[in-house]
């Protein structure tokens, strides 16, 4: 029997390493039509580490857009078509009034997410605010304790602490009371236990892992989590926005400070398309199909005035629909855009619009943390909003505790709240969710919240900008090569 010698034997396996990488290669050209810079990276990545490309493109990479991984059943996506086109029409054809006179500037807006986003625009909603984590989680808590049909719960972290097993807690004495609890978690988020779900379970409730690992307690799938924080309550209440579970959330952890977020409760149609949302992510992770029913859609108990859309995005889409609608809200700017964003690391087209605006005489102001939870993304965001200085733009930072709010309000007329950040993390690799709101008062209370805010901010001005280290330039250098991975 022929034995082949060490070198031989390496020599094959580079061989097949190369063959491999090859084949992926090719896949990324001709199958994959991903971004070309994306492409080339790959490709460099796999050409140049033979051995471990691969590896990395298997965790890392995986290009989900020509997967149709939420999809409505037959017939409820007739329903859904046929509600949406009547929509449409009514806008275009001017049948639509607006409660609002002022958001008939704002049609364009709408219909860009009615035919991109497939997002519904209602009118009878009514909004309540929370910047306070226990505010936020208090109200949740009351209303879940509240619930007589069915609570839907999405988050991508729930941390193993008093609040997470809180939840937990209250969702099993819901569930032993005979309403339905469906419990969706991000694999890569959720740090609770097996057996602390076990209670949850036993009681009758369903607890569904989102993109789980094949191995017992890593998760490689660094990308494509469910970034999503969706809570539904009997159809007719809806919380979306920034807060995750758990206790530094609700500012009992003293490393990050006071935590600094924005969510909504929303009653009113607007609950429905978040309703759809849960739905469908819950039928991705867990194969049930729930049938479309009234229990599900109620008619509003209560009803406001606000117009709002629900728009999500993911690595499932091409086309970005959130980056698109803070692109298309940023055109339509005249005097004012506020943003609060924990993670600046735009793509070329969201930081080109925002320089347009701030050089054409628009008050461009952006609100960003003074400490990193990710000391990357930290780096790059100096880098990036640097440029934005020298267009005029002005960069506040946020000095009393952490900021997690994902915010943007153009003119005091629209805001978007919800859970993507102004990165090409939520734009491109993470599945994301946000409110459009198309309410003048909504908005002016979010400049009121953000004014609030600029007392606990210093300005990075350009003088300050310029004195950076050249140690910190040598950060925001190295962190700026990594910005389309962060």
């Amino acid at each position: 029997m022929m034995t082949l010698s060490f070198t031989e034997l390496s020599s094959h396996v580079v061989t097949v390493l190369y063959i491999i990488n090859i084949l992926l290669a090719c896949t990324i050209i001709f199958l994959e039509r991903r971004n070309p810079t994306s492409s080339l990276a790959w490709i460099l990545v796999l050409f140049l580490f033979p051995a471990g490309g691969a590896i990395l493109y298997f965790m890392f990479s995986q290009n989900l857009t020509r997967k149709k991984m939420f999809q409505l059943g037959a017939e409820e996506h007739l329903k859904y078509a046929a509600l949406l086109n009547k929509e449409i029409e009514d806008l275009q054809s001017g049948r639509l009034t607006f409660n609002d006179s002022a958001m008939e500037n704002y049609k364009d807006m709408i219909l860009l997410h009615q035919i991109q986003s497939q997002a519904l625009f209602s009118q009878d909603n009514s909004v309540k605010i929370f910047t306070n984590g226990r505010k936020k989680f208090e109200d949740l808590f009351h209303t879940i304790l509240e619930a007589k049909d069915h609570i839907h719960i999405l988050y991508f972290i729930i941390k193993r602490d008093s609040l997470g097993l809180q939840l937990i807690k209250i969702l099993t004495v819901k569930a032993q009371e005979g309403v339905q609890v469906r419990l969706l978690v991000d694999s890569f988020g959720n740090k609770l236990r097996k057996d602390d779900f076990q209670p949850l379970i036993d009681a009758g409730g369903r607890v569904e892992k989102f993109f789980p690992s094949f191995l017992s307690y890593i998760n490689l799938r660094l990308n494509y989590r469910n970034h999503r924080k969706l809570a539904v309550i009997d159809g007719q209440i809806g919380y979306i926005g920034g807060f995750n579970v758990g206790n530094e959330y609700i500012n009992l952890k003293k490393k990050m400070g006071y935590w600094r977020d924005t969510h909504l409760k929303i009653t009113g149609t607007a609950v429905h398309s978040m309703q759809t949302r849960f739905l469908l992510d819950w039928k991705v992770a867990s194969g049930e199909k729930i049938k479309h029913s009234t229990k599900y859609y109620p008619e509003p108990a209560i009803i406001g005035t606000s117009g709002i859309q629900i728009v999500s995005s993911g690595p499932d889409s091409p086309h970005e629909e959130i980056k698109q609608g803070y692109i298309k809200m940023i055109n339509s700017a005249k005097k004012s855009i506020y943003i609060h964003t924990p993670y600046f690391v735009p793509d070329s087209s969201i930081l080109e619009v925002l320089k347009i605006a701030a050089l054409s005489g628009v008050d461009v102001k952006i609100m960003i943390p003074n400490k990193p939870d990710h000391i990357f993304v930290y780096w790059a965001t100096y880098s990036f909003v640097g440029e934005l200085i020298k267009a005029g733009a002005k960069i506040y930072i946020y000095n009393n505790g952490f900021l997690h709010s994902k915010t943007i309000v153009v003119d005091k007329k629209i805001a978007s709240v919800g859970t993507a950040n102004f990165d090409i993390r939520s734009f491109r690799l993470n599945f994301e969710v946000n409110a459009f709101i198309y309410d003048v008062g909504i908005s002016e209370n979010l400049c009121k919240v953000y004014d609030e805010d600029l007392l606990f901010c210093t300005e990075l001005t350009p003088e300050k900008y310029a004195k950076r280290s050249s140690l910190i330039k040598f950060k925001e250098s190295i962190s700026r090569l990594l910005a389309p991975v962060l």
